[in-house]
């Protein structure tokens, strides 16, 4: 299978963009979650003086199993569930899940989410721009051992995904010695850090959604709508990977970038070995999917939790201001201008403002209520921390 290396040759951030990079630190580091086993990666070990280049670090290896129709709505697995990833046409509310756990009663219904709306862009023929049909959620499962699911009057053909993205056997991949970097003051973890499996993009021997690239027009915040108060926010980021790439068949991660409650940033869509993360070597950014319609050339930010009753945290909120600034002074962007997106791709128009949420796209409840409440607020942030339109 064709899989590119992973991001061991990619320049580093702070690299680039030096001084822009450096004018927008907003706060330091926090430290790692969990450490990883690491090695120095073979041929790359410091020798003769010379300094290492990168090394290996073991991941645990996805482990899911799929199921569709009616044997989708009632699931036992054969790991301990992490996540359960669900989508179905229809009806968006009214949907309900009840995990199962060995020796134990059932557990309670509970509501599921409207899920984060997002997909490919369609063709202009294809009624791009229209609200997606498939609602899509992700819900942490806790080491449940199975699964039942109730969907609202009309709705169908229902899909799961039953994840375990932290106790599967080990992986190794192999990540720039420096990583994790530092991105506007906050740890960045590119994709080989937090545990991205390339070999993920790629469908019968052929990448799934080749990257394509556009001008940068419009930003816009996302939550992931997952547990807050995440312990292993790597892992919850390698189970939405798992579930937009191959569950919803997107063919990658629907974001550019996420940022969790400690302020680590992740390097989201795959954009290239030798460009920028989220860009090309020109500057272009790549196409991402985390807008049904309205994607290219359109940066997604997603702040990981459910922000509906409570704010980020502050060193989240940081790292999302520095790295709109930044996206917002690199590309030169007024961050609290009113705009006419267009896609290039199908010609689809939106006026949105400069740095908008969800919502402002598509039916959803995604920023969730308090955060986007805050967008005015975050604007006028951006802003002063040093957008382009200053």
């Amino acid at each position: 299978m064709p899989v590119p290396h992973p991001a061991v040759s990619r320049r580093a951030v702070v690299e680039p963009l030096g001084a822009a990079a450096a004018a927008l630190a907003v706060s330091p580091a926090a430290p790692a979650a969990a450490a990883v086993t690491t090695t120095p990666a073979p041929g790359t070990g410091a020798t003769g003086g010379r300094p290492q280049t990168a090394r290996a670090v073991s991941v645990p290896a996805t482990r899911a199993q799929s199921a569709a129709g009616a044997e989708a709505a009632s699931v036992q697995a054969d790991f301990p569930i992490r996540y359960v990833g669900v989508s179905w046409d229809g009806p968006h509310r009214g949907a309900a899940i009840r995990l199962h756990r060995d020796g134990a009663a059932p557990g309670p219904w509970r509501a599921l989410p409207a899920g984060c709306a997002g997909g490919p862009d369609r063709p202009a023929h294809q009624d791009a721009g229209a609200s997606p049909r498939t609602a899509t959620a992700l819900i942490a499962a806790d080491g449940a051992s199975g699964y039942e699911l109730r969907l609202p009057d009309g709705a169908g053909n229902l899909r799961t995904t039953a994840l375990d993205t932290v106790h599967g056997p080990a992986r190794t991949a192999v990540v720039a010695a420096a990583a994790p970097a530092t991105l506007c003051g906050a740890e960045y973890l590119p994709r080989a850090a937090w545990g991205a499996d390339e070999s993920k993009r790629f469908k019968n021997g052929v990448e799934n959604s080749p990257a394509k690239y556009y001008p940068l027009q419009t930003l816009t915040v996302h939550h992931t709508d997952t547990a807050n108060a995440d312990p292993d926010p790597a892992a919850t980021v390698r189970a939405i990977y798992e579930y937009h790439a191959v569950t919803l068949d997107w063919g990658d991660i629907g974001y550019h970038f996420l940022i969790d409650e400690a302020g680590r940033i992740y390097e989201g869509r795959w954009s290239g070995d030798d460009g920028l993360p989220a860009q090309d070597a020109t500057g272009k950014v790549v196409t991402a999917f985390h807008t049904a319609g309205f994607n290219s050339g359109n940066l997604g930010i997603a702040l990981l939790g459910t922000l509906t009753g409570q704010e980020p945290t502050p060193q989240a909120r940081r790292s999302l201001t520095g790295l709109l600034a930044l996206a917002a002074r690199t590309h030169g962007l007024d961050p609290q201008a009113k705009v006419t997106y267009v896609n290039p791709v199908n010609g689809v128009t939106r006026p949105v403002d400069m740095i908008s949420g969800h919502r402002d796209w598509l039916a959803t409840d995604c920023p969730g209520g308090v955060m986007y409440a805050s967008l005015p607020a975050l604007r006028t942030e951006v802003a002063a921390l040093g957008g382009a339109g200053n």
